[in-house]
């Protein structure tokens, strides 16, 4: 039985790698193709060539979601509902233990009309060099460097890139992990510093980074107005400066998400392809903060992060025991709903196989008869 069991595992992940790079070759260059062909719509009409490229882009994440859902990996949401913010500025934060935490993502934000299309991811650069750092590339996505020597410059890129790209192309959700790395890499450098600097020990999460979280926030809080009143009394209230910036160019939400694993197995990307570890439900904890809730300030704005990462660690321990995050009563989300299992749609994920594969076999077609056209008529 157990030569069996191995052998149907090895067909299964044989079969899994080949379609997964099949879906790749019949998805990836005729996304380019397409991009290249609307390129003047970039210059002409560049609303509907962003909503166009939005929808793409939309598509190829559901490919990746399919991924994941075919292989028996579900999503399981929980916490606060977060219908109020698909369609606000929202700055996302979620604790990082592997690289399957975005194909995650992707899958549980796939069903969620208008979130993907205007999303921004903030990664680290080294992904900008695989095919799909390529597609997220087009998109406008941010890679951000790594390393103690180059955060200032990464910083200075974000703040440039937030304004020249996120603000212009009307993006709403800005996806960030601001652990700065993988947890199994960043445990031990997290401790050593909170041993130094008389901070909460965390196991499950590594303490986060404010250099990408205070650099958004004072691109994109909304500001106040200043009251100021002189030795006579008098009160003045200043208009709040801008920089030119308009009241939806500003955040609307801090999402927070606490991904949890079964029993602290993370899925990585390997497994998500291969499908050879038994199917499983990965649980989001959503915490969803209006802007007008969260200090403004780099001593208050640290606090409050250290306090929801200290929370997702007590999280994250009571779910790893029980299997599910707490319950309404422990104050960690003001109104938190019961986990849901979240469902794919198979008839979509088979209609944008048919137009991927379609759209592919066009092109080639197109460039076969182009080819064999100035082949027939020689040089000049």
């Amino acid at each position: 039985m157990g030569i069996l069991k191995n052998l149907f595992i090895t067909v299964k992940v044989f079969l899994r790698i080949s379609l997964v790079i099949l879906n790749n070759i019949y998805c990836c260059p005729t996304y380019f193709i397409w991009m290249l062909v609307f390129q003047p719509l970039r210059w002409l009409k560049p609303r509907l060539y962003w909503h166009i490229e939005g929808k793409f882009f939309h598509w190829l994440l559901a490919m990746v979601s399919m991924w994941s859902w075919s292989a028996g990996y579900a999503i399981a949401e929980a916490g606060d509902d977060i219908r109020q913010c698909t369609e606000a500025r929202t700055l996302v934060l979620v604790n990082h233990q592997s690289t399957g935490d975005v194909p995650m993502l992707m899958a549980a934000l796939n069903p969620k009309r208008g979130v993907l299309p205007n999303i921004m991811w903030i990664m680290d650069k080294i992904f900008k060099y695989t095919n799909f750092g390529a597609i997220s590339t087009l998109h406008e996505d941010f890679f951000i460097l790594s390393g103690r020597t180059q955060r200032e410059q990464a910083i200075v890129e974000l703040r440039q890139h937030i304004r020249n790209s996120y603000i212009p192309r009307k993006r709403k959700w800005m996806m960030l992990f601001p652990e700065g790395g993988f947890l199994r890499k960043r445990r031990e450098v997290s401790q050593r510093y909170a041993a130094k600097n008389n901070l909460p020990q965390l196991q499950h999460v590594s303490l986060p980074r404010l250099g990408a979280v205070g650099a958004i926030f004072e691109e994109l809080h909304p500001d106040e107005e200043e009251i100021c009143t002189d030795k006579l009394g008098n009160t003045a209230i200043f208009p709040p400066d801008r920089f030119g910036r308009r009241d939806n160019d500003t955040l609307g939400y801090v999402l927070d998400i606490t991904i949890g694993y079964p029993q602290g197995n993370p899925i990585d990307l390997p497994t998500i392809i291969m499908g050879q570890r038994d199917p499983c439900t990965t649980t989001l904890f959503y915490r969803l903060y209006p802007i007008s809730h969260v200090p403004y300030g780099k001593e208050e704005l640290t606090r409050w992060l250290y306090d929801r990462w200290e929370e997702k660690e007590h999280m994250l321990d009571a779910f790893y025991r029980s299997g599910q995050f707490p319950s309404r009563h422990t104050g960690y989300s003001s109104s938190p709903l019961p986990p849901t299992q979240l469902a794919q749609s198979p008839l979509r994920f088979l209609m944008l196989h048919l137009l991927f594969m379609t759209s592919s076999f066009f092109h080639y077609k197109l460039i076969e008869f182009g080819y064999a056209y100035f082949n027939s008529v020689g040089p000049l």
